[in-house]
């Protein structure tokens, strides 16, 4: 039997072997635990990270698919800070519903394109 975790680790690893992030293109991943949400826009060529956000920087009470969008808008506005205007979207395993999706929405609003 299939844990969940095993399942998403699977998943994640057939997602990275086909995206990978340069240094015109990086990768936007998202992290998702049961309290919190993170992304980072790393360059995969020199392995670094460019641009990280997330949910520990809020002290609202909201509700999570809320605090997901401000998540997103300010990881978008910061990438555009640094001169990041594209990236390749890395979902990290997890389906693209929920938070997942609230993140990506609002970091194309806020001007990032993928």
């Amino acid at each position: 039997m299939v844990t969940k975790k095993a399942r998403r680790l699977r998943i994640k690893q057939g997602i990275r072997h086909k995206i990978s992030g340069t240094s015109e293109c990086p990768r936007l991943t998202v992290f998702r635990s049961n309290k919190q949400i993170y992304a980072q826009v790393i360059d995969d060529t020199t392995g670094k990270t460019l641009v990280a956000a997330s949910s520990l920087t809020f002290t609202d009470k909201a509700p999570k698919k809320e605090i997901a969008a401000k998540v997103g808008d300010t990881i978008a506005k910061s990438a555009l800070e640094v001169g990041v205007e594209a990236v390749v979207f890395d979902r990290n395993g997890y389906l693209y519903h929920g938070r997942i999706k609230e993140l990506a929405d609002a970091a194309r609003k806020g001007g990032l394109k993928f």
